[in-house]
């Protein structure tokens, strides 16, 4: 396990259900300090061995929260997503006990309406993000990719079969394409970044940049 980050003053998660469990063992991969909190026994106990400190408690209670220390800690996440009512109450109750920075899981529009209304500072959609992503990996023909609003995207795609054996500078990819190449990862080389003489060799991959739609059409290129 990796060496623990002692100045970042670690982050309670609530909730141990499948969301909350995986989110608090990445970030104790990451090295940050993590209380998980749940109050089902079961999932305390099953999850015990592998986070650093798990406690069994009611996140709804004010009182509770702070027994624990929940008020020392920067910042909470609440992942709970079976029950909008704890959810929510976990939320007001970080909120009164004076947690900086709360982050809040939404199973709905309303259910994010009423997190952000009682004082979550981040509210995120974990299924639906997935589901989106996973759908544009399923339908193109990027390998991956991050979106950074509406308007810019950063992808890994293949060299487009139309495109092999020519140099950036003959492609012209921001005049013709409106994306730019950012670097090629020719086979069984190391990634390089891309300039003007860069030859696009065929099966390389390339990291790109635009909006979503351009980088979407440039990996569908023949």
């Amino acid at each position: 396990m990796s060496a623990r980050r002692s100045d970042d003053g670690g982050v309670a998660v609530v909730g141990l259900g499948r969301f909350g469990a995986h989110l608090a063992e990445s970030l104790t991969r990451l090295g940050h300090e993590v209380m998980a909190i749940d109050r089902n026994a079961e999932l305390v106990q099953r999850w015990s061995d592998r986070l650093d400190r798990v406690v069994q408690a009611d996140s709804t209670e004010e009182d509770v929260l702070r027994q624990i220390g929940v008020p020392d800690l920067p910042r909470a996440v609440v992942a709970i997503g079976a029950s909008v009512e704890a959810s929510v109450l976990s939320v007001l109750a970080l909120v009164e006990v004076g947690v900086p920075q709360i982050w809040a899981r939404a199973t709905s529009s309303k259910h994010a309406r009423i997190l952000s209304s009682v004082g979550a500072h981040h509210v995120i959609f974990p299924e639906a993000e997935t589901g989106e992503r996973v759908a544009h990996l399923i339908v193109t023909r990027m390998l991956d990719f991050v979106e950074f609003g509406d308007d810019f995207a950063i992808a890994k795609v293949r060299v487009p079969q139309s495109l092999v054996g020519q140099a950036l500078s003959q492609v012209r990819p921001i005049d013709r394409y409106g994306v730019r190449v950012l670097g090629a990862k020719p086979r069984g080389e190391p990634f390089r970044y891309a300039s003007d003489s860069t030859v696009l060799q065929e099966g390389s991959v390339l990291v790109v940049e635009g909006s979503i739609a351009q980088v979407q059409g440039f990996a569908e290129l023949g």
